[in-house]
């Protein structure tokens, strides 16, 4: 399995960024860390290699990069309102820089998204705020209202990057032509997270999977079984 490691400084962050890059062609697909965690953990948890049939084939070129969420939504040594604000950059990045370079890098005018546990909010945050880039959308495990982050404080930085509130208003046209897979386990704690995501979901017409396996709880073996399957669904 190629793995290309790759290194660059934002100038929208004003900070170094690292990502791991796996596989040589086919459908890109960003998978982002869960909290606090960086461009090597999906690889070093497995997630990468449960994919690899996929990679090997040619079916699918995964992109790795860090979050920030140390300076953002985890930074408790900050106000809420720069936690927010450091996080729009952070969207921003992606927008402006990581997405069309992914994009060109690979020759697919959409990517796939997708995350465990708060890898899934950036998944979903990125794909319900930029649905004209995103084809796919595969969460597991994860939790959406980043509200529980701010400690009581509200701004359009804390509204626009909290899918169950903006997302119910939005119309994007593209937002109806993505495939989308919410999946959680019985026993994970953020079951109820995806439960009402797919409320809205349901509620606006967005056609998509609610996928709660029987067994399994919010951890990294539930998780590898679900990706190389949602893989094969795309």
């Amino acid at each position: 399995m190629k793995e290309t490691y790759f290194k660059w400084h934002s100038p929208t962050l004003n900070i170094d960024l690292k990502a791991l890059v796996f596989g040589h062609a086919g459908l890109p697909v960003v998978v982002f860390p869960t909290s606090m965690g960086k461009h090597n953990e999906n690889r070093d948890f497995k997630l990468i290699e449960s994919a690899q049939w996929y990679i090997n084939n040619g079916f699918i070129k995964i992109y790795c990069p860090d979050s920030i969420d140390e300076l953002s939504w985890y930074n408790s040594n900050v106000s809420p309102e720069i936690r927010a604000f450091n996080h729009n950059l952070f969207d921003q990045m992606l927008h402006q820089e990581l997405v069309p370079e992914i994009k060109q890098d690979s020759g697919f005018g959409k990517i796939a998204l997708a995350g465990c546990s708060f890898g899934g909010y950036h998944a979903a945050n990125y794909a319900f705020k930029h649905p004209e880039d995103v084809s796919h959308l595969f969460t597991m495990g994860a939790a959406f209202d980043i509200r529980k982050r701010v400690d009581g404080y509200y701004d359009d930085n804390v509204f626009y990057n909290n899918p169950i509130d903006f997302l119910p208003n939005a119309k994007h046209p593209d937002l109806w032509k993505m495939k989308i897979i919410l999946g959680t386990a019985e026993g994970d704690f953020c079951k109820e997270a995806s439960i009402h995501l797919s409320e809205i979901l349901t509620s606006k017409g967005i056609e998509h999977w609610l996928d709660i396996r029987s067994a399994g709880g919010h951890d990294w073996p539930v998780w590898r079984e679900m990706f190389p399957h949602y893989l094969s669904l795309r």
